[in-house]
């Protein structure tokens, strides 16, 4: 279980630092075209395709830690061990899904890469961001797999 933790920790880390290098190219195409009326090309795409593979990297870190939004509005007086097997059956829902998500987001890459398709202003290659986004997706789903079936990480514990 460590292993998994260290390697959604490491999705988190990338997403981040992915995040602050999209910030800053978004914060330079802003100044510069607010001060000079110049503006770097594509700035529009690299900030889609950077947020489309940061939120698939977030997602592994998010069920590590349980952190998914959870509404208990009728479920409030349901008692520990309903809510228990109610988080499991999540768990296993979210991870059947993550894993047809990542098939499927496998598929789409293959088609991209297939046809060769890129981005309007840059020719940035579509399939780069699917082959990004498909390792996190598995992760999250075997991290929610193992929870479903009774798992218990290091962070559950704190």
């Amino acid at each position: 279980m460590k292993t998994l933790s260290l390697l959604a920790r490491g999705c988190a880390l990338l997403a981040g630092a992915l995040l602050t290098i999209i910030t800053l190219v978004t914060c330079a195409s802003l100044i510069g075209r607010n001060t000079t009326g110049t503006t770097l090309l594509g700035d529009y795409e690299l900030t889609a395709v950077s947020a489309g593979a940061a939120v698939a990297l977030f997602m592994p870190w998010c069920q590590l830690r349980r952190g998914h939004i959870i509404v208990d509005f009728f479920t409030a007086w349901v008692p520990r061990r309903g809510i228990t097997w109610l988080d499991r059956f999540g768990a296993l829902l979210l991870g059947a899904l993550m894993l047809l998500l990542s098939w499927r987001t496998a598929i789409g890459g293959m088609s991209a890469y297939d046809s060769q398709t890129t981005t309007m202003m840059l020719g940035f290659p579509e399939w780069i961001v699917y082959v990004a986004m498909v390792p996190p997706m598995l992760l999250t789903g075997v991290i929610a797999l193992i929870q479903a079936f009774g798992g218990e990480f290091q962070e559950d514990k704190q």
